[in-house]
C-alpha cells in the first residue's frame, strides 16, 4: 500500500476508534444563550481527589461544521474526569448544512455567531460553574480543544489582544492557568496553503472577500503574546491538521517574544488525542495537570 494510501488507512481507524466510546451523559446542563446550541455540560470529578478540583474547559472540533457536536468528545470529558477534574463541555454555533460552495461538505462555521458563542460562554462559565460544578476550583481553569477546537481555545486565551473595537476583546487577560491545545488549526494562513479540512478557516471567516480583513480577530497567529501559558499537543502522523500548522503558530509565539511548548507524538495522528482508550490521551491529560496542579 502506497505511504499515502495507508496514512489516510490509519487515520480512518484512528476516527473509527476515537468515535466508537459511547457518549456520556453529563451531571447537568446549562444554557448561555437562547440558542439551542448555546450550553454547556458538567461532569463532576469521578475520583476522590483535592476538593476543589481544577477546572477543565474543554471544546470539541469538527472544523466547525454542524454534523460535528460535542457528543463526541463527551468521552473525553468523561476521561478528563476520571482523572479528578471537574470539566465543563461546551457547545456552540457551527456552520449551516448547505454545502460550501467550491467545497467538500457543509460550510465551515458562522461569524460572528461561532466567536460569539465561545466568547458568551467563557464570560457566562464562572457563574455556571459555582452554582452546578460546586466541586471546581475557577482559580485553576485549564482550556483544551481539539482540532477546531484547539483554535477557539487558543482564541479564547487571546481575546485580551483582540484589535481594539472588537465585540469579543477583554481589558484583562482571562484567569487561566494555561491552554493545552490539542492538533489545533492554530495559523490560518498556513492551515490554508495546506488546504486544512478542505478549507475550513477560510469559510469560517466568510470567504476571500473578508479573510483579510478579518483575519486580525480570529486567527491565534495574529493574537500573540497572550501571557497565557501555553501547550501544543500534535500527532507527528496527522494528515487533517499536520504537524507544520503547529510548528508555524510557535514560530509565530517566538517572534512575538512568547514560548509556546509543543508536544510531539510519534506514530500518533488526529484523533488518538481525544480518544480515551489511547495512550496519546494519558499523554494530553498529563499536560493539562501540569499547568492546573
Amino acid at each position: 500500500m502506497p505511504d499515502d494510501a495507508y496514512a489516510v488507512a490509519r487515520d480512518a481507524a484512528e476516527a473509527e476508534a476515537a468515535f466508537s466510546h459511547p457518549a456520556v451523559t453529563p451531571d447537568a446542563t446549562a444554557a448561555y444563550g437562547e440558542h439551542p446550541d448555546q450550553v454547556v455540560d458538567f461532569y463532576e470529578p469521578r475520583t476522590a481527589t483535592e476538593n476543589p478540583a481544577p477546572f477543565v474547559v474543554v471544546l470539541h472540533g469538527g472544523a466547525w461544521r454542524a454534523p460535528y457536536d460535542r457528543q463526541h468528545l463527551t468521552p473525553f470529558a468523561d476521561f478528563l474526569a476520571r482523572r479528578g477534574f471537574a470539566v465543563a463541555n461546551v457547545e456552540y454555533r457551527r456552520g449551516s448544512s448547505i454545502p460550501a460552495q467550491g467545497g467538500e461538505g457543509p460550510v465551515a462555521g458562522r461569524w460572528p455567531e461561532t466567536f460569539d458563542d465561545i466568547a458568551a460562554a467563557f464570560d457566562a462559565l464562572p457563574a455556571l460553574a459555582a452554582e452546578l460544578l460546586p466541586t471546581a476550583d475557577l482559580r485553576r481553569t485549564v482550556v483544551t480543544g481539539h482540532s477546531a477546537g484547539g483554535h477557539l481555545a487558543l482564541w479564547a486565551a487571546a481575546r485580551h489582544v483582540l484589535p481594539t473595537g472588537s465585540p469579543w476583546r477583554l481589558d484583562r487577560p482571562a484567569p487561566f492557568r494555561g491552554v493545552v491545545a490539542l492538533a489545533p488549526i492554530a495559523d490560518f494562513r498556513v492551515a490554508q496553503e495546506l488546504g486544512v479540512c478542505s478549507g475550513a478557516a477560510l469559510q469560517l471567516l466568510g470567504g476571500d472577500a473578508h479573510f483579510e480583513e478579518r483575519l486580525p480577530h480570529a486567527d491565534p497567529a495574529a493574537l500573540l503574546p497572550t501571557g497565557i501559558a501555553t501547550t501544543v499537543v500534535q500527532g507527528r502522523t496527522d494528515i487533517v491538521v499536520p504537524q507544520a500548522v503547529a510548528e508555524a503558530y510557535a514560530d509565530a509565539a517566538a517572534k512575538a517574544g512568547e514560548v509556546v511548548g509543543v508536544t510531539l507524538l510519534e506514530e500518533v495522528g488526529h484523533f488518538p488525542l481525544i480518544d480515551p482508550a489511547a495512550d496519546a490521551c494519558a499523554v494530553v491529560a498529563e499536560e493539562i495537570a501540569q499547568l492546573a496542579f
